[in-house]
């Protein structure tokens, strides 16, 4: 067989960052010891809003270097909401990495484990069970660096939709869909913005090369109606980069929280694999955040590294992790439940 050598970067970031990438660590250190012909190597780099305060740059450039040569980043958490940049923004270095390493494609897959972390009546295990594709590198985020003054009469943000980003996006969509249930839904504004009627004609244009799947239209804001009312409905949903940032969260809502929300920045050479959540300050240090998305990103990450047994391991990772959430003893603080961060990474492992 064929043996795999992998570096992976790790940035644990912010607040909680490193406490659920120490759980990620963990799990992938005990797959990898179970996989035939694999080594996963990690190496740590400071990165985020507590190394701006350190050193005056969130991302260094040995991390930024580190990260384009690894075989995979994975991240634990950026930003703390009272590190911003002069303009009033908050430090946020994992969108540089998105831009700089060109990953245009945000993978968000929202799974329900149990009927009990769902805040909706009636759905049961994987009656949730759907996937979002979020263009990354452009949409109403392509000029969030510009500049402003303070005595300014207006400022305004630029919505840029290009043939090429909307292309790369919506094929990436359609492939996934290929693999799952072979259907599409766009999420766009095309009712009302130009760039998003432009969107949905190249959406059309890709959707044409892919005559078995299927393919729908919806209004972010009848999409956000459906994602509460009905989001079995939907298979793989594609769109602009602040709707896809925006319902994905919604998205996670409906299956327990952002701790159960996995993600992968994904692009044609590099990739970032982080939970959706945020650094959540507020409980750091205090050993109760959910390590459930962090670990399903590094199962993410598994999967998109070459190999039947990095697939395998993956998988490893999901059962175990179903199984856990199987008991409706096993849940965090977010979900409702008692177990610490240290607990729930041991149940996790234990199951494997």
């Amino acid at each position: 067989m064929q043996s795999h050598f992998f570096r992976i970067a790790v940035l644990g970031g912010d607040g909680i960052g490193p406490e659920v990438t120490a759980s990620a660590l963990e799990v992938l250190d005990a797959v990898g010891g179970r996989l035939t012909g694999v080594t996963l190597v990690f190496n740590e780099f400071p990165a985020g809003a507590g190394e701006y305060l350190r050193s005056g740059n969130p991302l260094p450039a040995a991390t930024m270097e580190a990260c384009r040569s690894a075989d995979a980043t994975l991240l634990g958490a950026m930003g703390l909401p009272g590190v911003r940049w002069p303009g009033g923004t908050e430090i946020s270095p994992q969108l540089d990495l998105r831009e700089e390493l060109d990953l245009f494609a945000g993978v968000r897959p929202i799974h329900l484990y149990n009927a009990a972390h769902t805040p909706l009546k009636g759905y049961q295990e994987s009656g949730i069970d759907l996937v979002i594709f979020r263009e990354n590198t452009e949409g109403l985020f392509a000029t969030r660096k510009n500049a402003w003054a303070r005595d300014a009469e207006e400022v305004s943000d630029r919505l840029v939709v290009t043939r090429h980003g909307a292309g790369r996006i919506v094929r990436a969509a359609f492939q996934e869909a290929r693999r799952r249930r072979k259907f599409v839904t766009l999420v766009d504004k095309a009712n009302v913005l130009p760039s998003m009627a432009f969107f949905r004609m190249v959406f059309d244009e890709v959707a044409a090369g892919f005559p078995d799947v299927g393919a729908e239209r919806t209004y972010v804001d009848a999409a956000a109606l459906y994602l509460v009312q009905k989001p079995d409905r939907f298979d793989v949903m594609v769109m602009e980069n602040l709707f896809g940032d925006i319902l994905s969260d919604l998205a996670a809502g409906v299956t327990g929280g952002m701790g159960m929300a996995p993600s992968a920045d994904l692009g044609e050479k590099h990739a970032v694999f982080q939970p959706a959540h945020g650094s959540a300050p507020d409980i750091a240090g205090k050993g109760i955040a959910n390590p459930i998305a962090a670990i399903l990103s590094a199962a993410m990450m598994l999967e998109w590294l070459p190999g039947a047994e990095t697939t395998r391991g993956a998988h490893m990772i999901r059962r175990a992790v179903q199984q856990v959430c199987a008991s409706p003893a096993h849940r965090t603080a977010d979900l409702g439940g008692a177990l610490t961060t240290r607990q729930m990474t041991d149940r996790i492992l234990e199951a494997l």
